[in-house]
């Protein structure tokens, strides 16, 4: 009876396999028929994103040879961790890495919550019209390019910029804030914040949309001043946007931008400007060791994603979905 029993209860068992099979492929096929626009409107930008950023990974592999271009990467040498180690001996490596990690540190600080600051100031503004303007002129910085924002600053704050003439002009000594090694950080994250901070702020006035408005009348209602209700509804409901975008920034932690800091390198130093992208640059592109610019690209990208994997786990132990769910 016992092996009978088995059988029976095995064939049962391969039934529901079988039923749970049918069931999966006829919601797929189901979802694929429902979706299948939305499957060839975004055909295009997965191809585009495959030939242009995943196949070029591969090329990756030139970290691990003494890659000549003549040679081509079936033809170079293989020299495992060479070029890591080399890296990792260089002090102007590491310096270029501490460069990268502070300036980040100061932005997270100062530059991550000014456009939060902003969407709350904004919001609270009741005129539709002004707001609209307002977030029109915060905005527009985000779409000049980086030649323009620092020579914008050039002209306000340079040796020859309006802050000097002023000075001068009321017999003072003329400040040249562009060419001050000791204040570049603050000097990047100020140009940061102008060019970038509009574009988070639309970010943020999106999130602050989606807050159910009887949520601030019922705490109006039970006697909840503006500050309560910023603390206990505003603040809560932007949390999962703050924490989404703070998991992105580290993910960058080790790219701070690459035009910004190149445009203005040769005026404060390489002391005080070379981060890892330039370093990537000019130790590896422009003396033709490609090899050892890829070990430090490969490098800065695989710190990215730990941090990426690290600052998710982390939105995960505080209740947040992050950039991706738990399995």
């Amino acid at each position: 009876m016992t092996t009978v029993g088995r059988a029976a209860r095995a064939k049962a068992g391969r039934r529901a396999g079988g039923r749970t099979a049918t069931a999966g492929g006829m919601r797929f096929r189901h979802r694929f028929a429902r979706d299948w626009p939305l499957l060839v409107m975004v055909l295009p930008v997965v191809v585009l994103l495959g030939v242009f950023h995943y196949f070029p990974t591969l090329g990756n592999v030139i970290a691990f040879q003494d890659y000549s271009p003549y040679a081509g990467i079936r033809g170079s040498d293989f020299i495992g961790f060479g070029n890591f180690q080399r890296m990792f001996a260089e002090p102007a490596f590491w310096r270029a890495v501490a460069n990268t990690l502070s300036i980040t540190a100061v932005q997270l600080v100062f530059f991550f919550p000014v456009p939060i600051a902003l969407a709350l100031l904004l919001n609270s503004v009741l005129s539709a019209k002004l707001r609209n303007l307002v977030q029109g002129i915060v905005y527009l910085p985000h779409f000049f390019s980086w030649v323009l924002v620092v020579s914008l600053f050039q002209q306000m704050i340079g040796g020859a910029g309006l802050l000097s003439q002023t000075l001068r002009d009321h017999g003072h000594q003329a400040v040249d804030l562009m060419t001050k090694p000791d204040t570049f950080i603050l000097l990047v994250t100020g140009q940061a914040i102008w060019k970038d901070a509009g574009w988070g702020m639309i970010v943020f006035l999106a999130a602050l949309s989606t807050i159910n408005q009887a949520l601030y009348e019922a705490a109006a209602a039970d006697g909840a001043n503006r500050w309560r209700r910023l603390w206990h509804i505003t603040l809560p409901g932007l949390r999962p946007v703050i924490v989404l975008l703070l998991i992105l920034r580290l993910g960058d932690a080790l790219t701070v931008g690459f035009e910004q800091f190149i445009l203005q390198r040769s005026a404060v130093g390489g002391g005080a400007a070379e981060v890892l992208d330039t370093y990537v640059y000019y130790q590896g592109l422009l003396v033709g060791d490609f090899g050892y610019g890829a070990a430090a690209g490969l490098f800065k990208g695989v710190v990215g994603l730990v941090l990426v994997l690290l600052a998710n786990r982390f939105a995960h132990l505080v209740g947040e979905q992050g950039v991706y769910s738990r399995s």
